[in-house]
């Protein structure tokens, strides 16, 4: 069966039944983004004036129809929230997970879809904001012009790789890569200074594998993962025209295994006690030779910088042997193959099948490539993201809803500073130094007050290709002119129609994109009770980020320094390492060998752990010592609990969820949905769940960080 439907997983010994964007400058986001997908597809929404509008869940926020009430919630939470929901419900083809989180990435696609095809093609110089995105979604959606050019656009890059006579060279068209197509050993990425918050430096992460993940090249279990990647490589290769295909496929799967060996692991690299390793840039080749720093750097415009921070310090010089000890032949080659695989989603059918065959058919069981529309909103929102947003929020965003947004966070804050207070294993003075970092967090809803200028971005009618190219030129030029300059406040991570959150760690900030603001996570005419589970316990989750086992080593500014008593770090880590226990231990008997990787997804469980506890009292402020009301035999706290569960509705392919396990930071979305609730004593009062029931945790064992 290649569908996982987790949600009988906890009735039986707590397991579950499992029956390009080119690349993003290798960017770690601490503690950043949490969501999962919740509701049914939208209807096609191409054409027509009406605005798109959101589905609602039941009469007062749940979709009661979608519970199975025959389950009894201490065996089988998710069940009993969302079984039939689950059971009446396929992934759509064109999806290798599917559920809330993602639900509403459709109806926020759907409704850009609708923007984008109404704005007038005419000449992006002079047209204005419109104009270039109606040229980017409209090149993208002529597939006839595309095919007849066949791999062309391909082949200045290509040319560019057979020319490189030296591993300089070679090392040039890496730096290159961040303003186009390719790969590099290195990633290069500008963000806040996480010891000087206030200006941006040039951070250099550990990179260069094709499948992400080091596991994938070293753990036995993915030995049929490595063979048809093998296959993929030699695949694309001959579609560019490489010589020897099958034997550079090999050599580059060996190169790949050795980067593999010298990588940290995911746990590692999110500790950031160890990925904060300064080093001026006239010094990087004594810490790890054998590499062309310099033409690197030159090459990718960040020459003029002091310094860079390194994150994986004892990877680099490792990663920079295998360049040192790697033929020039199979260095171009491997080159070739980034750049082509790279570029394949904007080139002709041949190319875009063999991606597709393999990213999302083999490596996370999608049946169907996605529909061109959809594919081309991704590409104009890729390219000019916050142009489309601005008209977004005109549409989607009413002014009440940040006021009712902004009064859920401040009593969600209070509540977080009520549980501060109750902390027993914590230290006045650790407490005082929490509690200046909770008054200090910063708050964005909906979208941004200055919204992003595209007026130097060159777009061209009928050129994807060349569009895409400049997009990313323009989007690192941005971003590399601003080392060592004073830090945008006012910025944003994420476009207003993002379905997503995020907390910042280094800006100590939480931002909430308008397009989450809606059904199944915020409903304003919804029960309050069922939106403290829901956005409530979101908003939690990000606020708990900042004092997560990485994002507790920031102070209210956003420096990375050691605040904490000694005495109160060692209580947090044994109990942070508890909850790290209780994950690993869910099983998935589809994918035998494989658990969630305890301390990889440390900080999202501590975020939905503190984050619902918090939105709790926070519900139980707001009813301001009255008692809740029931709704259709459910009482507050219930219907707290089931908004919750609802919000993590997910299920996913075989393949995906082995993605998901090895390569993301969340716990599967269903793991989600009851396994935080094992821990908070309010749970088991609300559905009387005992000793005799699977689910339970004796109460000396329950875990209690926040």
């Amino acid at each position: 069966m290649n569908k996982t439907l987790l949600c009988a997983a906890t009735a039986v010994a707590l397991t579950l039944l499992a029956a390009p964007a080119a690349h993003a400058h290798e960017r770690c986001l601490d503690g950043a983004c949490d969501t999962q997908a919740l509701f049914a597809t939208p209807a096609d929404a191409g054409g027509g004036d009406a605005p798109v509008a959101a589905t609602r869940f039941g009469t007062w926020g749940v979709d009661t129809a979608g519970m199975d009430t025959s389950v009894d919630p201490g065996a089988d939470f998710f069940g009993y929230v969302s079984g039939t929901w689950a059971e009446n419900t396929e992934i759509p083809a064109d999806r290798s997970s599917w559920g809330a989180f993602y639900a509403l990435r459709d109806l926020s696609e759907s409704r850009v879809r609708k923007l984008v095809e109404g704005y007038e093609q005419g000449d992006p110089a002079t047209g204005g904001d419109a104009a270039k995105v109606a040229a980017l979604y409209h090149g993208f959606m002529d597939q006839a012009a595309i095919e007849a050019l066949g791999a062309a656009p391909l082949q200045p890059h290509l040319d560019a790789i057979r020319a490189a006579a030296d591993k300089d060279a070679i090392a040039a068209l890496m730096g290159q890569r961040n303003a186009g197509f390719g790969g590099s050993f290195f990633g290069a990425y500008v963000s806040d200074d996480q010891k000087s918050p206030d200006t941006y430096a040039l951070y250099l992460s550990q990179s260069g594998l094709g499948l992400g993940d080091r596991q994938m090249y070293l753990d036995e279990k993915f030995a049929p993962q490595r063979e048809r990647y093998v296959e993929y490589i030699a695949q694309m290769l001959e579609l560019a025209g490489w010589d020897a295909p099958q034997a550079n496929a090999e050599n580059i799967m060996a190169m790949e295994t050795e980067i593999a060996e010298a990588h940290w692991t995911r746990a590692e690299s999110r500790n950031r006690d160890k990925t904060y390793n300064p080093v001026m840039l006239a010094e990087i080749d004594a810490a790890a030779p054998g590499f062309p720093w310099a033409t690197f750097f030159k090459a990718a415009g960040v020459d003029y910088a002091d310094r860079a921070v390194i994150r994986q310090d004892t990877a680099f010089p490792k990663i920079a042997k295998v360049f040192a000890d790697t033929d020039l032949a199979t260095l171009k080659a491997w080159q070739a193959f980034q750049t082509t695989d790279n570029a394949a989603p904007l080139l002709s059918k041949a190319f875009v099948d063999a991606e597709f065959g393999f990213r999302s058919k083999f490596m996370s069981g999608q049946p169907e490539q996605r529909e061109r529309w959809k594919r081309a909103v991704a590409f104009a929102e890729s390219a000019m993201g916050e142009a489309i947003g601005r008209d977004y929020v005109e549409l989607y965003f009413p002014a009440d809803a940040k006021a009712k947004m902004d009064d859920l966070v401040a009593n969600v804050k209070a509540a977080m500073g009520a549980r501060l207070d109750q902390l027993a294993w914590m230290s006045a003075a650790t407490k005082a130094e929490a509690h200046k970092k909770l008054a200090n967090f910063g708050l964005k809803i909906g979208h941004p007050d200055t919204w992003r200028d595209y007026t130097a971005l060159e777009i061209h009618n009928n050129d994807v290709f060349g569009n895409a190219e400049r997009a990313a030129a323009f989007e690192w030029e941005h971003d590399r002119v601003r080392i060592g300059k004073p830090v945008d406040e006012g910025e944003w991570g994420m476009t207003p129609q993002t379905v997503n959150a995020y907390y910042s760690s280094v800006k100590n900030e939480i931002v909430f994109p308008a397009a989450i603001l809606q059904p199944p996570f915020f409903d304003p005419d919804a029960d309050p009770a069922v939106n403290y589970g829901a956005i409530g316990g979101v908003i939690g989750h990000e606020i708990i980020h900042g004092f997560d086992d990485q994002g507790r080593k920031s102070d209210g500014s956003g420096l990375l320094r050691d605040w904490w008593t000694a005495e109160d770090a060692a209580q947090f880590e044994v109990q942070a390492e508890r909850l790290g226990a209780q994950y690993e231990a869910y099983e998935f008997p589809a994918l035998p060998g494989l658990h969630i990787n305890g301390r990889a997804s440390m900080g999202e469980n501590i975020g939905d752990l503190g984050g619902l506890t918090i939105a709790l009292e926070a519900y139980r402020r707001s009813l301001d010592g009255k008692d809740a009301p029931v709704i259709d035999g459910f009482t507050g706290e219930q219907r707290l609990f089931m908004g919750w569960a609802q919000v993590w509705r997910t299920q996913y392919r075989d393949d995906a969820l082995r993605q998901q396990l090895v390569g993301d930071s969340h716990s599967p979305g269903q793991i989600r949905a009851f396994a935080p609730l094992r821990n908070i004593d309010a749970w088991y009062d609300a559905f009387n769940v005992t000793e005799a029931d699977p689910l339970w945790i004796a109460p000396q064992d329950r875990v209690r960080i926040w």
